[in-house]
């Protein structure tokens, strides 16, 4: 009833996904991307169960890890629940766990779709493809997730969550990266979710007046509970120069710090008049609402430029290629490049992150697929304030960003302009599988809400 294959992991060839086919000679087929799999007792059976049911092109679950060692000794077992999959969930590492099961006729039919030869990308398209269907026919069960742990998986990758952010722009894996371009871009163009390049709207239709605006640019650093690392990342802000006759200020927004930051923040506002210091109210703000709160400030700049209260600016240039890079085109948003340090400035690995994923001719699509658009972050003030942050502390800059891109050009430095500093106390740094959960899906929710807004413009 099943025919069972194995394929290391979510990078394979065009090659190995149409053998899989044409040898699945069984009404299912398994496809395993780790080779120790245990199964619960009736566990495939149930997952034949649900596709019978929901009448599937493809189901995965919920599982175990069995976390090992170098010499092979389970430390220990862990739940590893997954997620939903949704029309956003675009993302060419989106996690199934190691299987899933297919209706063979119905893969078949996709592989028989299969018009290109990736090396990389194979079952990252035929996924794509059979999530084509979610917004055609029955739509909650082309893709169907299984929210029930029903096998034990081996997970050899004990690194911290902090310690895997970075892989999908590691340089090493630039040829896989342009190969999942390729392929998403692909299914935009096959949905309708495509956008062309150079078709923008015009920023001077946004209401601007010089006098709103007391300076050229602002340096935004939202903050809670940063008493190590805050006097340094203002520090890093105020240090910045300028040419005339631009000029800049830096915004300082404490969420309710409980650790001795507002004090702090108080001492050095004391010696620099430059500094604005907004105290927030007890209500929720998150990364986001501080945003807001600075933006829609009288006091802000023209340009807005992001700066987090436990990074650095590579040096006193960057405020400056920032307005540059503004002034020199009609951007809605400018993104620089960065460097993994540690607290001490020593570079980490994969050192400079440069997103050169983003292109001018198809940043905007691809910018569906990966899960960040690069640090850090411009923007046009006067557009900022029309769009505005989500009220949440993780995604926010991902959704702007996506919201941006969808009608307005993005400039890019891709000289280092930012230190970004790895520690212990990054929000990313070591997240459990229900935190990894709970923003892969926001994301891929941010991506489901984009995605939408998209395919209702192109019907206009």
């Amino acid at each position: 009833m099943i025919s069972t294959f194995y394929l290391p992991g979510r990078v394979c060839s065009t090659k190995a996904i149409k053998e899989i086919a044409e040898k699945s000679a069984s009404q299912y087929t398994m496809i395993c991307l780790k080779p120790e799999i245990e199964w619960v007792y009736l566990g495939q059976e149930r997952m034949i169960q649900v596709m019978e049911m929901s009448g599937a092109t493809m189901v995965y679950a919920d599982h175990f890890q069995m976390i090992k060692c170098k010499n092979d000794e389970m430390i220990k077992c862990v739940e590893a629940p997954v997620i939903d999959y949704q029309i956003g969930a675009l993302r060419d590492d989106f996690d199934f766990g190691a299987v899933m099961l297919w209706d063979t006729a119905k893969l078949k039919a996709l592989v028989a779709q299969m018009d290109t030869e990736y090396e990389f990308a194979g079952l990252y398209d035929l996924r794509l493809r059979a999530s084509q269907a979610i917004s055609q026919v029955r739509p909650a069960s082309a893709i169907s997730h299984i929210p029930e742990y029903l096998y034990y998986e081996v997970e050899t990758d004990t690194r911290k969550s902090g310690e895997k952010l970075f892989d999908y722009v590691d340089p090493r894996n630039r040829a896989v990266q342009i190969e999942m371009e390729a392929c998403v871009t692909a299914h935009l163009k096959r949905i309708g979710g495509y956008l062309k390049p150079g078709e923008y709207k015009e920023l001077s239709a946004i209401s601007y007046q010089p006098s709103d605006y007391p300076v050229t640019a602002s340096v935004i650093i939202p903050c809670k509970n940063r008493a190590r690392t805050i006097a340094d990342a203002i520090h890093s802000a105020l240090n910045q120069k300028v040419r005339a006759p631009y000029s800049f200020n830096v915004i300082v927004v404490d969420d309710n710090s409980t650790d001795g930051t507002a004090e702090i923040v108080e001492s050095i506002k004391s010696k620099d008049k430059s500094l604005v210091f907004i105290q927030q109210d007890k209500t929720w703000h998150a990364i986001g609402g501080n945003w807001n709160v600075a933006i829609h400030d009288p006091r802000c700049g023209k340009y807005a430029i992001q700066l987090d209260s436990d990074d650095t600016y590579f040096d006193e240039t960057t405020v400056q290629r920032f307005i540059d890079c503004f002034e020199s085109g009609h951007y809605g948003m400018v993104i620089g490049t960065y460097q993994l340090t540690n607290m001490q400035g020593e570079i980490l690995p994969p050192g400079v992150i440069d997103h050169r994923e983003w292109t001018d001719e198809n940043g905007r699509n691809n910018a569906l697929r990966i899960n960040g658009l690069g640090a850090p972050r411009g923007f046009y003030v006067p557009l900022l304030r029309t769009i505005n942050y989500p009220t949440t502390k993780y995604g926010e800059d991902y959704a702007v960003g996506l919201r941006i891109s969808r009608d307005y050009p993005i400039g890019r430095i891709y000289d280092v302009v930012y230190n970004c500093r790895r520690w212990e106390d990054n929000s990313d740094a070591n997240c459990d599988i229900v935190a990894m959960n709970r923003n892969n899906w926001y994301k891929d929710r941010l991506r489901t809400f984009e995605l939408l807004a998209r395919l209702q413009s192109s019907k206009i």
